[in-house]
């Protein structure tokens, strides 16, 4: 296999063959997707880069790679610096950093397959202001010299149930189609692949992780929508759950059909479709109304069925995870553990507990100084043994039929330090202080999260990632369009109104670079809550992950009489839910864990 440095070369080669002063290289695909199939990873096959967010400038002396706090250590472990400059964003945006390195009156290359039409306006008047040129590509250049690039998966469709979904595909589509007469436009694309696994009540297996298939859809203002996939991935059980009202097309004719749709009026989300989506709409002569996806915000809202499999999902998840944390106790204090041999455990507990079909991300399974690393993944070059008197970090979940879980937690192997127990012990404060928040209906995921920050501010320390992501049932573990983080964060949907029926991680944490990490992440509801004398609706969590928290590592001085209280209550639940499930020696180890302190 060629070398990083030889890939860069190649590169490199084909940009001059091309005419080019410069190519972007984003880590997404066609469907601006977080996670991405094989055939679509280019920037960690350019540059060794495995985190799920990044993007790379390649010019003809000099490269970059742009990634966020998440990622700071990570990359650095991944990316040589001899041959990349690493840029941190927001602070530096790529635009930004082409209008300064970028030569004058150069050619920089970009696939409108994988930008939106917003970010190739943005660089596009960067590089106008010293005269260089935005050019979008026939063919990404990296496919041209990726000689074994996989080929997208050919996985079939999957039918995801009416008793599941809660709604029929042709309900959805219809609520669609009373929107968009609202909006007074003839169609909407759907080209996030949550968006239409959700709408048309499909999974698949295209992408790691996340059950979608690769695919386009347009619904119309009638209810009826056309759907584009490769034949070769539609049995004759999809056909008859997708029914009369549903067109299918191959994949590949989604481009020429936006060319037939002149004169019309079609729904295109800037965030979600890319800009080669709008030029052929545009191109067409359609008129392009610019809003959000219609399938984003339902999707996020859980109905009953939707929430009801969620909780299954997580009391056998729960369970699952308490047999790793049991069998961990015993083995990890004799030093022969390492991340692997752990994170691999944990998914054959998983494996076993029933109906897993997939891991909803790489496990994160960090020993001592890889816990500090936000998006840590164990390889063969990284995995470290997990020592006795460390904190080991595990971040996991699993993609059932019924929901998708994620759940952090942070366990001392041996004996912890005083300050590891404080750390932890101000981790859990900031978590039960969002835990347990009240606030009225129109509130947005940034005016909450300092609520899980507030005591590690005071003591003069802080975390550099989002407090809370919407999660999907049984889709993607990173959803939105809701999310917890601070004012000022490149993460999107800090602005979105919470409404009762999303779900968002709970997942505060602090990290010592060199040392240890610490984070704890449970899954919560968003509820109306009955408070007497409001003024106005008010909404809460409800609290959906059920896993014992490290008493060895709580700092009960540092606990209020009620937060102590909340520490029981949610340890009596545990038991309560994941209880039942369990026996012998893992139940008797689960009593103590829960115990009240």
């Amino acid at each position: 296999m060629s070398s990083y440095e030889d890939r860069l070369k190649a590169l490199r080669a084909q940009l001059q063959a091309d005419r080019l002063d410069g190519f972007v290289v984003p880590l997404t695909d066609e469907h601006m997707s977080e996670y991405v199939g094989s055939y679509a990873q280019r920037l960690a096959w350019l540059t060794g880069f495995k985190g799920s967010a990044g993007a790379a400038v390649v010019l003809p002396e000099e490269a970059a790679i742009f990634t966020d706090g998440r990622y700071t250590l990570q990359v650095r472990d991944q990316v040589d610096g001899k041959h990349w400059s690493y840029q941190s964003v927001p602070e530096t945006s790529i635009a930004d950093w082409l209008k300064v390195h970028a030569k004058d009156g150069g050619r920089i290359g970009y696939d409108p397959w994988l930008h939106t039409s917003d970010w190739v306006e943005k660089a596009r008047a960067a590089l106008a202001d010293k005269g260089a040129e935005l050019v979008a590509v026939p063919r990404n250049p990296i496919d041209a010299v990726w000689a074994d690039q996989p080929k997208p998966s050919k996985a079939r469709l999957i039918v995801h149930s009416n008793d599941l979904a809660g709604k029929s595909s042709a309900a959805k589509r219809q609520d669609m189609a009373d929107w968009l007469k609202d909006q007074g436009a003839d169609a909407a694309v759907l080209s996030a692949l949550d968006s239409i696994a959700w709408t048309f009540n499909v999974r698949g297996e295209d992408v790691s992780h996340t059950p979608v298939a690769l695919s386009f859809a347009l619904v119309h203002d009638d209810g009826t929508a056309d759907l584009f996939v490769a034949g070769e991935k539609v049995g004759d059980d999809v056909r008859q759950h997708l029914g009369n009202g549903v067109r299918l097309h191959e994949r590949g004719d989604f481009e020429s059909y936006l060319g037939s749709l002149g004169g019309k009026t079609v729904v295109a989300d800037p965030e979600r479709a890319v800009a080669a989506i709008f030029e052929a709409l545009e191109g067409a002569g359609a008129k392009v109304i610019r809003e959000r996806d219609p399938a984003v915000l339902p999707k996020a809202i859980k109905n009953e069925a939707e929430i009801s499999g969620h909780k299954a999902a997580q009391a056998r998840d729960g369970a699952a995870l308490v047999r790793f944390l049991h069998w961990l106790s015993i083995e990890g204090p004799k030093g022969e553990l390492d991340e692997l041999t752990a994170s691999d455990k944990l998914e054959a507990f998983r494996r076993a507990g029933g109906d897993l079909r997939d891991l909803s991300f790489d496990t994160i399974s960090g020993a001592g100084p890889n816990g500090a690393i936000v998006h840590y993944k164990a390889d063969a070059a990284t995995n470290r043994k997990i020592e006795l008197n460390s904190l080991y970090l595990v971040d996991s979940g699993g993609q059932y039929p019924d929901g998708t879980t994620d759940v952090t937690r942070t366990i001392a192997i041996g004996t912890p330090t005083d300050e590891m127990r404080d750390r932890y012990t101000r981790v859990l404060k900031g978590h039960i202080a969002l835990a347990a928040a009240l606030f009225p209906e129109g509130t947005r995921g940034v005016q909450l999260d300092t609520f899980a920050r507030q005591y590690l501010w005071q003591a003069g320390l802080d975390y550099a990632h989002g407090t809370g992501h919407g999660v999907g049932s049984y889709l993607a573990v990173h959803e939105g369009p809701q999310r917890i983080t601070q004012a000022g964060s490149s993460q999107s949907g800090s602005d979105e109104p919470l409404r009762a029926g999303m779900m968002l991680s709970n997942e505060p944490g602090y990290y010592k670079t060199g040392e240890y990490g610490i984070r704890i992440e449970n899954l919560v509801l968003v509820i109306r809550k009955d408070v007497p004398g409001a003024e106005k609706p008010v909404l809460g969590f409800e609290t959906l992950t059920f896993a014992p928290l490290d008493p060895s590592l709580i700092d009960v001085e540092l606990l209020t009489d009620w937060e102590r209280d909340w520490v029981n209550a949610y340890h009596a639940k545990v038991m309560e839910i994941v209880g039942p499930r369990l026996e012998g020696d893992v139940l008797d180890w689960l009593r103590q864990q829960c115990e009240a302190t």
